[in-house]
Parts: C-alpha cells; sequence; structure tokens
C-alpha cells in the first residue's frame, strides 16, 4: 500500500514538471515599467471598489490608485460598513455608493459590484479589492495589455502578505497550489476551456461586462472572480492572467486561523461540493505530500528510498520558481509536505461545514447550504 501511494505521488509530481502548459511556471506575469510613470492619462478607467468594514485598510489602497493618475476616477461601494470605511474613501475623493442589503440569493461582494457597475461610464473597469496596494504605473500597464494583446479581461494574482512565519510559510503555497489548479498558460489560450482570475485585480471592458450580465449571470457565486473569468471567456473573449510583484496586498495573517478560514470557505466549492473529487483530491495528496516524501522513513527499501528520492527532486524544482519569484529561499520547498497537509486538512474543513448546512461564512454574512432550503 505505501508503495502503491508512493508512486503515485511522484507520478503526479513528475507529470506537473512534464505538462507542456508548464504550471509550475511563473512566466505568465505583468511588472509596472517605471519610464512610463505619470506619461499617460487613465481616464478611461473606473476603479470600482467594495468594501466592507475596509477602513483600516482602504487608506493605503486608495493612495496608491492616486499615484497612477490623479484624474482617474474611483467609486467605492460602502457595504454596510460599522467602522469609517467611507469616511476614508471620501478623504481621498472617492465616489461612495451606500450599498443596501443583498438580495436573497446574492453574495455581499458581487451585489456591491452590482450597485457599483450602474455608475461606471468609462470603457474600463478597474475591479479592485479593499486591500490591494499598487505600485505606480501597473494599470497603465495592465492596459496596454489588454490593448496590445486584443483581450478583454487582464487580472493580477496579488503578491501576498509575507512578513509573519505564517505567512512566509502558507502563502507562496497558496499561490502555487492555485496554478496547478488553473494553470495559467491554459487560462491565456483561447483554445483552452480554463478560466480564471484573481479578484483583487481585474481589468475587464466595461461594455462586455455589461453584456455577459454584469454580476448577476455569478450572483450567489463563492469564487467569483473565477466564475467571472468563465463567463467572459467562455462567450468568446481572451483573458490573461498573471503574477505580479506589483500590486500587493496589505491584509496581514499573523496567525493560521485567518488563513484557514480563508481557504476553508471556498475549498469545497473548488471541489464543486463533490464527494467523488474530495476523495480523490485526499488520495493525491496524502500520495504527493505524505507517503512520496516520507516513504524513507518508515522503509528500508530501496525501492521506496529511490521514489521518494524522486518525489522530494520533483517537489523542489516544482515549488522553487514561486518561491524564487517571490524573492524567497527555495529551501522552503522542504516544508512543503506540511503545507500541503495543513491545506488538505483546511479543504476538509471546507466539506465538514458544508455537510452540517454552512456553505461559507464572510464579513460576518453566512452563505448557506442550497441543500439546505
Amino acid at each position: 500500500m505505501l508503495l502503491f501511494f508512493s508512486v503515485l505521488g511522484v507520478l503526479c509530481w513528475w507529470l506537473i514538471l512534464l505538462f507542456s502548459w508548464r504550471p509550475w511556471s511563473t512566466e505568465e506575469h505583468i511588472e509596472a515599467h517605471g519610464c512610463n510613470i505619470g506619461r499617460e492619462s487613465l481616464q478611461d478607467i473606473t476603479v470600482l471598489i467594495p468594501a466592507r468594514n475596509e477602513g483600516f485598510h482602504i487608506s493605503r489602497t486608495l493612495s496608491s490608485v492616486r499615484t497612477q493618475d490623479e484624474q482617474i476616477r474611483v467609486i467605492v461601494v460602502d457595504d454596510q460598513s460599522t467602522d469609517d470605511t467611507a469616511e476614508q474613501a471620501r478623504r481621498f475623493g472617492a465616489t461612495i455608493v451606500t450599498g443596501t442589503t443583498p438580495p436573497e440569493g446574492w453574495s455581499g461582494k458581487l451585489w456591491a459590484l452590482e450597485q457599483g457597475l450602474a455608475e461606471v461610464e468609462t470603457s474600463y473597469t478597474l475591479l479592485l479589492d479593499a486591500d490591494i496596494e499598487l505600485t505606480p504605473g501597473i494599470v497603465a500597464e495592465l492596459r496596454r495589455k489588454l490593448r496590445d494583446e486584443h483581450l478583454t479581461m487582464v487580472s493580477l494574482m496579488a503578491q501576498p502578505p509575507m512578513e509573519s512565519l505564517t505567512e512566509r510559510l502558507l502563502m507562496p503555497a497558496f499561490i502555487f497550489f492555485f496554478k496547478l489548479l488553473y494553470p495559467f498558460a491554459l487560462v491565456a489560450k483561447s483554445e483552452s476551456r480554463t478560466a480564471a482570475a484573481a479578484g483583487g485585480c481585474i481589468l475587464v471592458e466595461t461594455q462586455v461586462l455589461r453584456a455577459i450580465g454584469a454580476f448577476a449571470c455569478l450572483h450567489d457565486a463563492l469564487i467569483d472572480d473565477c466564475t467571472l473569468a468563465a463567463h467572459i471567456k467562455h462567450s468568446g473573449h481572451c483573458i490573461f492572467l498573471g503574477l505580479s510583484r506589483d500590486a500587493r496586498s496589505h491584509r496581514s495573517y499573523h496567525e493560521i486561523r485567518p488563513i484557514w478560514e480563508m481557504v476553508a470557505r471556498t475549498a469545497y466549492t473548488q471541489l464543486k461540493y463533490s464527494p467523488w473529487l474530495l476523495a480523490a483530491c485526499t488520495l493525491i495528496m496524502v500520495a504527493m505530500f505524505i507517503a512520496a516524501p516520507f516513504a524513507f522513513l518508515v522503509s528500508s527499501s530501496p525501492m521506496l528510498d529511490l521514489v521518494s528520492t524522486l518525489s522530494w527532486i520533483a517537489m523542489f524544482t516544482a515549488y522553487s520558481p514561486t518561491l524564487t519569484y517571490y524573492q524567497r529561499s527555495p529551501l522552503w520547498s522542504f516544508a512543503l509536505p506540511a503545507i500541503g497537509a495543513l491545506y488538505l486538512a483546511m479543504t476538509w474543513t471546507s466539506a465538514v461545514r458544508y455537510w452540517r448546512g454552512e456553505r461559507a461564512s464572510w464579513k460576518e454574512r453566512r452563505y448557506e447550504n442550497k441543500t439546505n432550503h
């Protein structure tokens, strides 16, 4: 049994390395060009920010938006905040839309975006989370990418915080696992059905966004960014998803619990609420992160030693590019078995909560399992 799991694990690792679309690669990325800062008007872009109790974060975000172009229009949808979110946004000249209670079946973020979109009059809409800081010039670079390559949507996987030990341990792996689920090279290929986006920073053509039904067509989606990407791509449009060090999240995760909650909120949704996919995911992750790397610890078999060695080599090779991109030591690769086990536990937490009737909980709002209605 151990040999079976170990061989399965090493096969998975080497397949990841050998796939032509290179899911481990960091080639798909966008960085700002400092020489062009301030030279381009961004008045054809409206920044749309949904914000619920983001008073602590939104000032830093809006300050960075103003460095892109002082004249860029910003709309902040105050989603029934109980803090000073609206006051902070007004300080930076943002247009405030006072959000209402989401209708039944809508997620709070998507209802906020739907209300804000009604005020957008520009050719492009930049969907931005309230905790994303932008380096000067990155918005112009996104627009250039969209225009030059005839794209409809461009999104950035913002650099996660990596200050605390918990963040350095878990956040690069979060990006790595996301890239394995949604290979960025396949997202960019028009002939591929793979579609994904990173909701923290998305530049999209406003006309196309409205043509697909805007946020009403995905009103109850918990993974709203990838669902939006799928609607746009499957409507015949081209999209791009890339990494960036010039869009950074400044929402800190000093303890493991908030990261656990973030992953558990949508992990079982990623598996389409399927027990069979959960079982397959568990089998593969146990094989890749537990059986194969540690086979030599519990057996003196030369075959198991070889399999385990090949697994460690593949794991190090696959994870190192992500660590290097974020200027982390490749030695963090040796923590990947423990990290994988933690993410598997988070996935099971998500599934158990769903079976208990809770689809998700976020920002003091609960989204019930539909099968319980």
